[in-house]
């Protein structure tokens, strides 16, 4: 693929993004999550004016735009992707967001009021290192707020029809909670949202198909897994849910 057919996908990969969700509603990147829902979680964990908060695997930085803009927060965004973080940061303009290139864990050094990590806690294999790690970076009374992928570790023959397998691990949420709790985290607020997770995969899906870029190998791929989730999320055999636990020391 040449350097401007790669434009062009990524054009067509963003044209599609936005046109799987209402108006209003697309935060500027891949994710099942809607501007509306970024901002239910972020007044559930008490982001304001002044709240310090960390962005897990922020990716381009569309949640941390959100909810910077609405909150007036203290915004620190970290992702392994050095390409993801250099859009961010010509994205925020003169939001007051720092974006730095870092993998976790381990977590910058300071304390924070908020740890947020939206749509990337399937990737983490083993869950307990990451899961203290934002223990150890919260306040007292500080907040964890983050999406899961709920339900029990895929099996082979799902390790071998899933592409990118190697960065999909779903936790029970049973197991998640009990993880938490040995890290001195308390489950404060829950939201089971499967049902829209899975009209947004569907839609994702339509658009896909849609555009040229449906023609790419990636694109295949996409749609592919994409297609996994709509049946995943509409069988019950992963749920969608959002978190927030509070930090009890």
């Amino acid at each position: 693929m040449t350097h401007d057919d790669g434009s062009l996908h990524a054009r067509a990969l963003e044209r599609a993004r936005a046109a799987a969700h209402p108006p209003g509603e697309f935060v500027g990147q891949e994710s099942f999550m809607p501007a509306s829902e970024i901002r239910m979680l972020a007044g559930r964990a008490g982001i304001g004016r002044g709240t310090r908060v960390l962005d897990l695997c922020c990716g381009t930085g569309g949640p941390g735009r959100l909810i910077t803009g609405a909150a007036g927060c203290s915004y620190l965004g970290v992702d392994a992707s050095a390409s993801a973080v250099r859009i961010a940061r010509e994205r925020a303009g003169d939001l007051p967001c720092e974006f730095r290139v870092a993998r976790v864990p381990p977590l910058p050094q300071g304390t924070f009021d908020v740890v947020l990590l939206l749509e990337t806690m399937l990737a983490f294999a083993d869950k307990r290192p990451l899961v203290d790690a934002v223990s150890r970076a919260l306040e007292s009374g500080g907040r964890f707020a983050f999406s899961l992928e709920a339900g029990a570790p895929l099996t082979d023959a799902e390790q071998a029809r899933m592409p990118g397998s190697d960065t999909v691990w779903p936790m029970p949420l049973e197991t998640m909670r009990a993880e938490l709790r040995r890290a001195g985290l308390e489950v404060r607020w829950e939201r089971d949202v499967t049902e829209q997770h899975r009209d947004t995969a569907a839609a994702l899906v339509r658009a896909y198909e849609g555009e040229a870029a449906a023609g790419t190998e990636a694109a295949g791929a996409l749609i592919a897994g994409h297609r996994i989730w709509v049946r995943w999320l509409s069988s019950g055999r992963v749920r969608k849910v959002l978190v927030v636990a509070e930090l009890r020391r």
